[in-house]
C-alpha cells in the first residue's frame, strides 16, 4: 500500500516509519508488562442474540485461565476495594487493605479520598460506554495471560464465523460503498463459493464513513493476525506457527478480493490512527501523581508509568493525527442523535463478540472490540480529560484497569 488514505491528511509510508521506529518496540515492552498482561475475562456469557451452535472442540480454541498464585496481588485485590478503620490496627490488615487498591490509586491518598474513588469508579455513565462490559465480579470471569493465549489462526471457521461477521456488517453497520463480501457458507446452490456486492457508498456522512473503517479495519487486523501466526503444520502432537501467504494472498489479493483487499487494509491503517489519537488525547489523565499502574511490585510499576508516558510523549509528536473534531459537527440535535446511534451500534458489537464460538478467538475479539470501545469514549470526552483534577480522582472521566489493558493490548496488535 501507498499514498494518502481518505478522510483523513495522512500518508500510508508516514504511519509505516513512525510506528516502525517509535511506537512498536515500546509498546510491545508495555504489553509484556505485568499490568497489561494479565486481562479478565468472561467466555461463558451466552449470545445474545441466537441460538448457540457449541463451542469449537479444536484444542488450539482453548484458553487457559491464569491460575490465582500467579496473578500479581494488586492486580487480584483490585475487584475487593474495601477499606476498614480496623485496618490501621495490625500490619497484617493494614498489608490487606494495601493488596485490595483499585488499580489506579496512589498510596499517598487520604482514606475519604480513597471512598470517593471507590464510589466513583462503580459509577457507571451509560452514555460515555461503546461496549458491553464484561461484570467482573460474575463467578465465570476469569484472568486469562495474554503472553501465554496469543492471538493466532485455531481452524475454527465456517459458518459459525460467518454468522457473526455478517451480523456485524448486515445489522449493525452503516452501509457504506460497493463491497464485495464472502457468501454464506450455508448457500446450498453455490457451496459458499464466490461474492456479492452487498453496498453502495452514496450519500454516507463521515461519521458513518468512520464507523464502516473501524470495522473493517478491526476485522482486517484480526485476520492478518491469523494469517501470520497460522498452523502450518502439527507433526507428532508438535504444531509449527509461522506465516502462511497462501492464506494472506486469499484475504487481500486485489485479484481474489475484487479490489476489496487493499481497502481493507487502508482501513486498518485508519483504525491505527483513530487508537493513536485517543492515546494522545488520554495523555493528562495518566500525567497526573494519582494515577498509578498497580501490581503491587513498586519498582515495576514505576517503570511501567514512565514507559506508557514516554509513548504517550510519541503519540503527541506525530504530525497528522485524525481530526475528530470534523466529527459530529452539524447542528446539535442531528449530531446528538447521530452519536448515539453511533455508540448503540458499537455497544451491539461488542455483544456480538459473545456469539464467537471459539474461545480463543472470543477472548481476543472481546479485547480489540473493547480497546476501540475504549479509544472512542476518549474521543468523546475530552473536555472531561482537559478538566480532570491533578490530585484527587474525578467523578467525571475515568478508566477501569480493564478498559486501559484493552486499549494498550487492542493498539499492540
Amino acid at each position: 500500500l501507498t499514498g494518502v488514505l481518505d478522510d483523513c491528511l495522512c500518508d500510508i509510508e508516514s504511519i509505516d516509519d513512525f510506528n516502525t521506529f517509535k511506537i512498536f518496540p515500546k509498546i510491545q515492552k508495555l504489553q509484556e508488562r505485568d499490568y497489561f498482561r494479565y486481562y479478565k475475562v468472561n467466555l461463558k456469557r451466552p449470545c445474545p442474540f441466537w441460538a448457540d451452535d457449541g463451542h469449537c472442540s479444536i484444542k488450539d480454541c482453548h484458553v487457559e485461565p491464569c491460575p490465582e498464585s500467579k496473578i500479581p496481588v494488586g492486580i487480584k485485590a483490585g475487584s475487593s476495594n474495601k477499606y476498614s478503620k480496623a485496618a490501621n490496627n495490625s500490619k497484617e490488615l493494614e498489608d490487606c487493605e494495601q493488596a485490595s487498591k483499585l488499580g489506579a490509586v496512589n498510596s499517598t491518598l487520604s482514606n475519604q479520598s480513597k471512598e470517593a474513588f471507590i464510589d466513583w469508579a462503580r459509577y457507571d455513565d451509560s452514555q460515555d460506554h461503546f461496549c458491553e462490559l464484561d461484570d467482573e465480579r460474575s463467578p465465570d470471569a476469569q484472568y486469562v495471560d495474554l503472553l501465554l493465549n496469543p492471538e493466532r489462526y485455531t481452524g475454527y471457521k465456517g459458518p459459525s464465523a460467518w454468522r457473526v461477521w455478517n451480523s456485524i456488517y448486515e445489522e449493525n453497520c452503516f452501509k457504506p460503498r460497493s463491497v464485495y463480501r464472502p457468501l454464506n457458507p450455508l448457500a446450498p446452490s453455490r457451496g459458499g463459493l464466490g461474492s456479492v456486492c452487498l453496498f453502495s457508498w452514496t450519500g454516507l456522512c463521515l461519521e458513518k464513513r468512520v464507523f464502516y473503517k473501524l470495522i473493517s479495519g478491526l476485522h482486517a487486523s484480526i485476520n492478518l493476525h491469523l494469517c501470520a501466526n497460522y498452523l502450518l503444520e502439527e507433526t507428532w502432537g508438535k504444531p509449527r506457527w509461522g506465516p502462511n501467504v497462501k492464506e494472506f494472498t486469499h484475504r487481500f489479493d486485489p485479484i481474489e478480493t475484487k479490489g476489496e483487499g487493499p481497502r481493507r487494509l487502508k482501513n486498518l491503517y485508519f483504525l491505527y490512527l483513530i487508537e493513536l489519537r485517543a492515546l494522545s488525547k488520554v495523555a493528562p489523565y495518566f500525567e497526573r501523581s494519582v494515577v498509578d499502574l498497580y501490581t503491587g511490585n513498586g519498582h515495576e510499576d514505576a517503570e511501567s508509568k514512565a514507559l506508557l508516558l514516554d509513548i504517550f510523549r510519541d503519540t503527541k509528536s506525530f504530525h497528522m493525527h485524525f481530526d475528530e473534531k470534523s466529527m459530529f459537527a452539524g447542528d446539535k440535535k442531528g449530531a446528538k442523535s447521530l452519536k448515539e446511534e453511533f455508540r448503540l451500534h458499537f455497544k451491539n458489537i461488542s455483544r456480538i463478540m459473545d456469539c464467537v464460538g471459539c474461545d480463543k478467538c472470543r477472548l481476543w475479539g472481546k479485547l480489540q472490540t473493547q480497546g476501540l470501545g475504549t479509544a472512542l469514549k476518549i474521543l468523546f470526552s475530552e473536555k472531561e480529560i482537559q478538566s480532570l483534577p491533578e490530585n484527587s480522582p474525578s467523578k467525571g472521566f475515568q478508566l477501569t484497569r480493564q478498559e486501559i489493558v484493552a486499549l494498550v493490548n487492542a493498539f499492540g496488535r
